[in-house]
């Protein structure tokens, strides 16, 4: 089929099975939202757990997780550098009004990559090749930057200006220091966060790739720059060491590169393609992650942003991308050194330590120039003022008062000039056991909404007789379907819906995720089971009855397997793959 049928599809499968479809529709919609039913809710879990499970649970416990309010007080995105830089470019339409992101137009009717350029080289390509309006065709304004933060107030009437946040890490940023007091008090330590973020795209126009909110699944990985190598190698097993990537590079890109190419891990810390080993660790993870998803490795890949690419706070990024055949190459997450740009930031905008203490293994001997107050020469100076101007200096750092004292002669305080004579200025010996030095940050940050589209389309199958979804058995939204074959009020008919019923609820109460349906012909219900992914259905027939048997049908191949009702859970257990750890987690109940 085409591009343009797979994903009409998806649409139809999404609206008619309870997977996703436009928000607010009886009110005509809102571009850029979508409501999700009760089976996308489901895909969207699994995928969520899946995601904790790879970068949470199974991470030695140097990560821990984080919850923190969607509204951010003005001050923290000032801190962080979105208010001044968190901006697309927009133009208008002078005929019909309407408004258009400027690089995106450009792309699409020039064929130019546009992003990271500025509005005046945006302008230059618009009037070069007469980019116009979409819509009506009209002529088009400058490019002018618009900001992408949902602005509210946090408080009623006059209240405190806020926004809804554009990303779960600043709330990681803030409470780095908690967290750290809390949980180990020692790096690395990983910061994970899922939550809905919002952001006023300027005219979201490709369905799940571009939304208002939508939910981000994020790390903040705090480690010490200066022992990156020695900790990272504690977690670089041989498994993940020989572990291979599609990278793009920046640099074979600024060559005219368009192809990825195929590097071990340990390559790309050999060959310095990442800043920091710990980049390329989480990189491993995060493709492991997508694989996991059923997305196959050839169609992911890792795309080096440009210097002019990336974002403000970023010394280097690689945008994960999962191949689509609707959009192409779309961005499913983003891998960020952040340095100390954010901790940095905060602790200058809200004057708070954030700095960790480096442990020396032995202390050392310094010598250091020690700065204090003479209080008789400053009394002579300052009179009456004195305690209030030794209290002032007793807050100032020693180093401090040196470097203003060799700077410019004198230290002014309250309005008083205080010359070398006013201060005693001595050379020490100390022993010093360590030093404060603020983390370096690598973000792995994934969009949900993208991943989940990337994986139904990569699990859409078409054949003669059906259309289905070959979800990952971990992600599919049940884990097994029940169907009585037959249904009647009366005779074996009954029995045999009794029975089944009694079956699904028994798998329920197990913790198994159940799809229970008697209507229509069972054809058509496996055909339903099918279309949204449901691995295994279990039937109910007349056979049952005289010997308490019953059939597995795999979605896949179809093919169906007898086995006794005894044996039920243990086979779908195995089928399903789950550990017999989890047997014992869950209660057990008869399904006779």
């Amino acid at each position: 089929m085409s591009k343009r049928d797979k994903y009409s599809v998806l649409i139809d499968i999404g609206r008619r099975r309870g997977l996703f479809w436009p928000s607010y529709e009886i009110y005509g919609g809102v571009a850029g939202l979508y409501d999700y039913g009760h089976v996308g809710v489901a895909i969207k879990r699994s995928i969520m757990e899946k995601w904790i499970e790879c970068f949470v649970n199974k991470r030695d416990g140097i990560i821990v997780e984080l919850e923190s309010p969607i509204i951010t007080p003005r001050i923290v995105l000032q801190a962080s550098g979105h208010e001044e830089n968190f901006t697309d470019p927009i133009t208008e339409c002078t005929r019909c009004g309407r408004v258009f992101r400027a690089d995106h137009l450009v792309e699409e009717q020039t064929g130019i990559h546009a992003e990271g350029m500025s509005m005046d080289q945006l302008w230059e390509v618009m009037r070069k090749y007469g980019v116009k309006c979409p819509v009506c065709g009209g002529e088009l304004t400058k490019p002018k930057p618009a900001l992408l933060l949902f602005k509210t107030e946090i408080g009623p009437y006059k209240g405190s200006p806020g926004y809804l946040r554009p990303e779960t890490a600043q709330g990681m940023f803030v409470s780095f220091k908690q967290v750290l007091n809390t949980a180990r008090n020692k790096l690395p330590l990983g910061i994970a966060q899922i939550g809905r973020v919002g952001r006023n795209e300027i005219s979201p126009r490709q369905g799940l790739m571009r939304l208002r909110e939508f939910t981000i699944m994020e790390i903040e990985f705090f480690f010490d720059p200066d022992k990156a190598n020695e900790e990272v190698e504690k977690h670089l097993t041989n498994e993940i060491l020989k572990y291979k990537i599609n990278v793009l590079t920046s640099e074979d890109k600024r060559k005219g590169v368009e192809e990825a190419k195929l590097y071990t891990i340990k390559e790309v810390i050999d060959k310095e393609i990442v800043k920091t080993p710990w980049m390329a660790y989480w990189m491993a993870i995060g493709n492991m992650y997508l694989e996991s998803l059923g997305i196959p490795s050839e169609r992911i890949r890792f795309d080096e942003k440009l210097p002019e690419e990336k974002a403000h706070y970023s010394l280097q990024t690689f945008d994960q991308e999962v191949y689509t055949e609707k959009y192409g190459w779309v961005e499913v997450a983003g891998y960020s050194y952040r340095t100390t740009y954010d901790l940095s930031r905060h602790m200058k905008y809200s004057g708070s330590d954030l700095t960790v203490f480096r442990k020396y293994k032995e202390p050392k001997i310094v010598e250091k120039i020690r700065v204090y107050p003479n209080p008789s020469m400053i009394r002579e100076i300052a009179g009456e003022d004195l305690s209030i101007i030794m209290k002032k200096l007793s807050r100032i750092p020693s180093e401090e008062l040196v470097g203003k004292l060799e700077k410019q002669g004198y230290i002014e305080v309250e309005g008083y000039r205080l010359g070398k004579d006013a201060f005693y200025i001595k050379k020490v010996k100390e022993k010093i056991h360590g030093e404060r030095f603020i983390p370096h940050v690598v973000e792995p940050s994934f969009g949900l909404e993208r991943i989940f589209y990337a994986v139904l389309e990569n699990s859409l199958v078409f054949e003669e007789d059906r259309t289905y979804l070959r979800l990952d058995k971990k992600i599919a939204p049940y884990h097994v379907a029940v169907y009585p074959l037959v249904t009647g009020s009366s005779g074996k008919q009954a029995l045999i819906a009794e029975k089944a019923r009694r079956l699904a609820l028994a798998f329920k109460n197990t913790g198994l995720r159940v799809f229970y349906d008697e209507e229509g012909s069972i054809g058509r219900r496996y055909m339903r089971g099918d279309e949204i992914g449901i691995p295994y259905a279990v039937t109910i027939d007349y056979q049952t009855l005289e010997d308490n048997t019953v059939t597995i049908r795999d979605r896949d191949t179809r093919e169906q397997e007898r086995v006794k009702i005894e044996q039920l859970y243990d086979k779908l257990l195995e089928l399903l793959g789950l550990t017999t750890d989890w047997k014992h987690i869950i209660q057990r109940y008869s399904l006779i």
